[in-house]
């Protein structure tokens, strides 16, 4: 090749890369599936990740080729969470914080997951750096969706994001939602037991 062919192409690729939509974070999809009545004692390991995107471009790639909730089998989970942080409690970015969570009706979940991806990868929270990811939990008799934030000591932000999620969600004002620190998560092992409602 000559330095001319050498200038064609690197401007081609620099042209194809100024074309794309760079997103404010990577992010990475994880999916994790278990048996009824399976425990799980390694939860980090259990987890596959999907694949990690930056841009809009790269996001839809990916997105258009996963499986919509409605397609999942029950007791599996999707996580979305910002490039760099693990999916886990004990990850240093998520251990001071803590999670919102909506409870939806079977047959929901799979617009309500995609509005609330986008608004996240589309830094639609104003509220800094705090969203660490989201959770897409398929159950038996209910599907609930979760997000994390790092920071669960502080009431403003907090209710700033329970607000946001309410609006992108479309969810009637009057809808029930949850918040649950990692720290109480960690103390009684449950993700969804024992946590405080907000109507």
């Amino acid at each position: 090749m000559n330095n001319t062919t050498n200038l064609k192409i690197e401007n081609e690729t620099r042209l194809t890369e100024d074309k794309l939509h760079a997103l404010h974070y990577g992010w990475v999809f994880w999916f994790m599936r278990r048996s009824r009545g399976e425990k799980i004692t390694d939860y980090e390991g259990a987890m596959k990740k999907i694949a990690t995107f930056n841009t809009i471009e790269e996001f839809w790639a990916v997105y258009s080729h996963l499986r919509r909730p409605s397609e999942l089998p029950n007791i599996s989970d999707y996580h979305l969470f910002k490039e760099g942080v693990r999916p886990v409690w004990e990850d240093d970015v998520n251990i001071d914080g803590g999670k919102w969570i909506v409870r939806l009706k079977k047959g929901l979940a799979s617009r309500y997951w995609e509005l609330l991806v986008l608004a996240i990868i589309g830094d639609q929270f104003d509220v800094k750096d705090e969203i660490c990811g989201a959770v897409l939990s398929i159950r038996g008799s209910e599907d609930i969706i979760s997000v994390w934030n790092k920071t669960s000591s502080n009431g403003k932000i907090n209710l700033k994001i329970r607000d946001t999620i309410k609006k992108h969600l479309n969810l009637p004002s009057e809808t029930t939602m949850e918040y649950k620190t990692h720290n109480d998560a960690l103390r009684d092992n449950s993700s969804f037991r024992n946590t405080d409602v907000f109507r």
